[in-house]
């Protein structure tokens, strides 16, 4: 088959022929149509990560879309790069029946792979973790990306009584179309005082409710903006993985500071979880932006993705 294949780490994968994997026990055998290239991947591949260098060579690839041999449309996961095996940036992939999720009819192929585990944190951080209730005030940290996009539109079709988005410059219409009341965005000067008070201007009262998936100063102003027993989900550190949180704001308001990863859900929940946002999608209520390109582009897919650019999709 042709596929993405890593013959190097730190390096962009080959566009090349590979083995097509073969039918195991426990294992479901797919042919993938839509495929994303993720952080995750990237950082698998560098050899660098807390996994371990995986061996290579090796299709990356922790998620997709595909059919099975027996015809049913699905989601998949995979473990490429964290444990010995292939992906799915291939035109075949072979994953653990509990990693298959069936797809119900109403979202494009590529549209289900660009939200895909994106999707399924935004979603999980607002229900399982902050639990949301209608009318709260949400602060969506890193909103130009996808699961700040995801979390964005989530927040506003459960009924948020109001949504601020936070990102950069170049996030602010993605964030826009996600029906974010209002947008912050990220201060040059990086102080977090006037973050804060724009973030509480912008919210028109304290936040209730944070997704987070940058961490750093961000956080430490977003901690600034909340309300009184307020609950800010970390699920990332794009902006560092570090932050000065101070105590007297933490214990002053009595927040919740919650960690989330999709690697505590059970099967079920992720199910559940993606299940759920792709009914918003296929609704029009939630968009993630996507560039769909052939696998052939892998490695300009790959250098996009490296330098934030907008999710990437790769079809065979």
């Amino acid at each position: 088959m042709k596929a993405a294949v890593l013959i190097a780490h730190g390096e962009p994968p080959t566009y090349a022929e590979h083995p097509e994997p073969t039918a195991t026990d426990g294992h479901v055998l797919v042919r993938v149509t839509a495929s994303p290239v993720v952080p995750l991947d990237l950082l698998c591949a560098s050899g660098t990560s807390y996994f371990g260098a995986p061996a290579l060579p090796y299709v990356p690839g922790v998620q997709g879309v595909g059919v099975t041999e027996a015809g049913r449309r699905v989601w998949v996961s995979s473990s490429a790069g964290m444990k010995p095996g292939d992906g799915t940036l291939g035109e075949w992939c072979s994953v653990p029946e509990a990693d298959v999720v069936p797809l119900a009819d109403g979202v494009d192929d590529t549209v289900a792979a660009a939200f895909g585990l994106s999707g399924v944190a935004a979603w999980s951080a607002l229900n399982l973790r902050a639990r949301l209730r209608a009318g709260e005030r949400v602060l969506v940290l890193g909103a130009g990306g996808a699961v700040g996009q995801a979390a964005v539109g989530v927040a506003t079709a459960q009924a948020a009584g109001r949504v601020v988005a936070v990102c950069r410059a170049g996030g602010v219409d993605r964030a826009r179309r996600n029906g974010a009341h209002a947008v912050v965005t990220l201060p040059e000067s990086g102080d977090v005082a006037e973050l804060a008070a724009a973030m509480t201007e912008a919210l028109e009262g304290p936040a209730d409710v944070a997704v987070d998936p940058v961490f750093g100063w961000v956080a430490e102003a977003a901690c600034r903006a909340m309300a009184p027993r307020g609950r800010l989900v970390n699920l990332g550190g794009s902006a560092a993985d570090a932050a000065s949180l101070s105590s007297a704001v933490i214990r002053g308001k009595s927040l919740d500071v919650l960690g989330y990863t999709n690697n505590s859900l059970t099967p079920v929940e992720r199910a559940e979880a993606l299940t759920s946002v792709l009914a918003l999608a296929g609704d029009g209520r939630v968009f993630v932006e996507h560039h769909v390109r052939p696998l052939a582009e892998v490695a300009a897919a790959w250098a996009d993705v490296a330098s934030g650019a907008v999710r990437q999709v790769l079809v065979p």
